[in-house]
């Protein structure tokens, strides 16, 4: 077994030195008034991310995709319709999610490595003005792609749709103002930007998606995913028990988050947007081209198509057993030909970029 890996995939991303100390502190049970007391900064910790006063800001047990299905349970009921962004591998994950709980679901598509106009996704939620919610990825994983969410809010927030952001990759990593864009519900993944290990996805929801949800017709068809449950379990007095979460997640959040936000959020930005930067200018160099254009391109995710003579499959094996190096393989039309490198968190440093290109440069000689 190699014991360092160096996390450079599309997550989870290496953790804060911080976040893994944390993980040995004693068990606590899940109604303790210490745990319950975490939990509280951990919520306080996450408005100070997400940029948000929303009071229903909590850790969802499970990871991004467990954020994704509490959103979509508790805010939209059978054969309602939801506009759904897709320009990725996440997109179409959240048609699926979607279309399993029951909704009708109107797809507005780019081709994959292109961002989403945000004029054709109004343009959807004005031919479907009664649709519950309009959902898209800010940071689509699959392809390094930023889709630009912030003219949404102020548009959808003249019409009863919803806005609900996948935050999973951009959360942490590149500028995300819930409150100031009018971000109705977003949802993100403890193991990538925020510099924990993977196992909790925050979710914030405004004050139009905690009355919609309130406002419901039918119960949420999910118990373990039920954000009016979880608020009540996490963040009301007396707490309402709801299921057994784990206090030693929490704690390594919390000391992820206090990391991030002792650095600063816009500095975490900065230093993203510097790291990601320094490995896109590398690349091309060593016969890399990268998927997303110029200008819409994530820092903290890079997906980039193989040179010619690079076997993806024996380059990946080589970077993990050589030099215990993580890096993602492409998906959909880039499977097998693109690489998707995550400098995320604790791994969005120099030492990083320089480590991985002195290894690939040793690949493509040998």
């Amino acid at each position: 077994m190699h014991g360092d890996r160096l996390l450079l995939g599309p997550g989870p991303s290496t953790p804060y030195p911080e976040a893994l100390e944390a993980l040995t502190r004693p068990v606590l049970g899940h109604l303790d008034p210490e745990y319950l007391g975490v939990i509280g900064e951990i919520s306080d910790r996450l408005r100070a991310v997400f940029r948000t006063a929303n009071e229903l800001t909590l850790p969802v047990s499970g990871t991004g995709s467990a954020g994704m299905e509490a959103c979509l349970a508790s805010l939209v009921e059978p054969g309602e319709t939801v506009v759904v962004g897709v320009n990725g591998y996440f997109g179409e994950r959240l048609c699926e999610v979607a279309h399993r709980g029951g909704a009708r679901v109107v797809r507005v598509e780019a081709p994959w490595g292109t961002a989403l106009d945000p004029a054709d996704l109004l343009a959807a939620q004005r031919a479907n003005p009664h649709a519950a919610l309009l959902a898209v990825v800010a940071a689509e994983t699959s392809t390094g792609v930023r889709n630009d969410v912030a003219p949404l809010g102020p548009e959808l927030a003249r019409t009863d749709t919803l806005l609900l952001v996948d935050a999973v990759t951009a959360l942490g990593g590149t500028p995300l103002e819930v409150d100031a864009w009018q971000i109705d519900a977003c949802y993100s993944a403890s193991q990538k930007c925020l510099g924990a290990p993977p196992g909790l996805a925050p979710v914030t929801l405004g004050p139009r998606a905690v009355e919609r949800m309130r406002a419901r017709t039918t119960p949420i068809r999910s118990f373990y995913l039920d954000l009016g449950l979880l608020h009540e379990y996490f963040l009301t007095s007396p707490p309402k028990y709801h299921h057994t979460a784990s206090s030693t997640l929490a704690y390594s959040l919390h000391a992820g988050l206090g990391r991030l936000l002792e650095e600063g959020v816009e500095q975490v930005w900065a230093r993203h947007a510097r790291i990601g930067t320094m490995l896109q200018e590398a690349l091309p160099e060593l016969g890399f081209s990268l998927v997303a254009a110029e200008g819409v391109r994530l820092p903290q995710l890079t997906a980039a198509v193989l040179p010619g003579g690079l076997d993806d499959g024996v380059a990946r094996k080589r970077l993990l057993a050589e030099f215990g190096i993580e890096v993602g393989g492409g998906l959909g039309d880039f499977a097998g030909r693109a690489w998707r490198i995550g400098l995320m968190g604790h791994a969005a440093t120099e030492r990083s970029v320089v480590t991985l290109l002195g290894a690939v440069r040793e690949l493509l000689a040998s």
